[in-house]
């Protein structure tokens, strides 16, 4: 068995999420810890406590994703399932990808806590709210709904931001343009062209002012070579040199999250399981709409553990 760890991005976010493995993990329960100590905050109260509102904020939600999966770690390491033994690969899905860097020993804990709260914070604030949008198009491959983001752009932006999964694409960029895409996408035969309720346009050209704070601050940080390679989302293939690991965390913030690729990518270089780590079973449920010949499974509670453990 050829295994790849992957990590959710934001949507996977859900009040409560960890509070189970701090409390049967004091590995896990220091992580929390950790994390609240390197934002001067408690980040756990509202992971655990909610409100459901204040978790949805990007500067607390990508954080607290990454701390979930940071937990779900360190317990299965207790298990003795380290990364290096257990996994040929990690990857993650947006900030699901510095999870992957974390897990895999490139960033410190702090660090990477650290950095995806400057990452939610600059990515909100790069464009101002009610100016952009992204919208989800369903029953159409990637390349026709490139076109007809291409086509609805006119003056403003519009892009496929995320390559999820055979006929799951999403569009990110000025709100105007995201509402004619869906428009021209229903006329073109989608299933369902749905305007998604985020509070910034991802993963396109107008998060430039964020890839230019996130140049600094991963220009500020230690990035060591991870302990097995990371399956890079702008790549679609696989990375372990420290620069171009910084490099590539750049792009991606204007860039698409090519999951799709990187699940193939996978599955052609013999990985058959993955394993998903934290909170949710989005990815899961993509792997299943890629490759069905590829296992997945979730890995976010004390059970789940056990249940690998055998």
């Amino acid at each position: 068995m050829s295994i790849c760890f992957t990590f959710p991005g934001q949507g996977s976010q859900k009040v409560g999420m960890g509070r189970e493995l701090a409390d049967a993990y004091p590995q896990a329960r220091a992580v929390f810890e950790e994390a609240d100590e390197a934002l001067g905050q408690k980040l756990t109260k509202i992971m655990w406590e909610g409100p459901e509102e204040t978790l949805m904020l990007t500067e607390n939600t990508q954080p607290a994703l990454v701390a979930m999966s940071m937990a779900a770690i360190r317990a299965m390491e207790a298990e003795g399932m380290p990364v290096a033994e257990t996994a040929a690969y990690v990857a993650g899905h947006s900030v699901g990808e510095y999870a992957a860097l974390a897990a895999a020993k490139a960033f410190s804990l702090e660090d990477v806590i650290r950095l995806v709260r400057v990452r939610g914070q600059a990515m909100q604030q790069a464009v101002p709210v009610g100016e952009g949008g992204m919208a989800a198009i369903l029953g159409l491959e990637f390349d026709a709904v490139a076109e007809i983001a291409a086509e609805a752009a006119g003056d403003q932006v519009c892009q496929a931001a995320n390559d999820n999964s055979g006929g799951q694409v999403v569009v990110s960029g000025h709100k105007a343009a995201i509402e004619r895409a869906a428009k021209l996408a229903s006329e073109r035969g989608a299933q369902r062209a749905i305007v998604l309720q985020v509070s910034a346009p991802f993963h396109c050209d107008m998060m430039a002012p964020a890839a230019e704070v996130m140049s600094a601050a991963l220009g500020e940080v230690t990035i060591n070579k991870p302990v097995v390679p990371v399956i890079s989302n702008v790549l679609a293939a696989p990375v372990s040199d420290p620069v171009e690991i910084r490099q590539r965390l750049i792009e991606q913030v204007t860039g698409t999250v090519r999951w799709r690729e990187s699940v193939l990518w996978m599955a052609a270089n013999g990985v058959d399981t993955l394993y998903e780590i934290g909170a949710g079973k989005v990815l899961s449920g993509l792997v299943r709409r890629i490759d069905r010949s590829l296992a997945a499974k979730s890995i976010g509670t004390p059970e789940d553990i056990a249940a690998l453990k055998g």
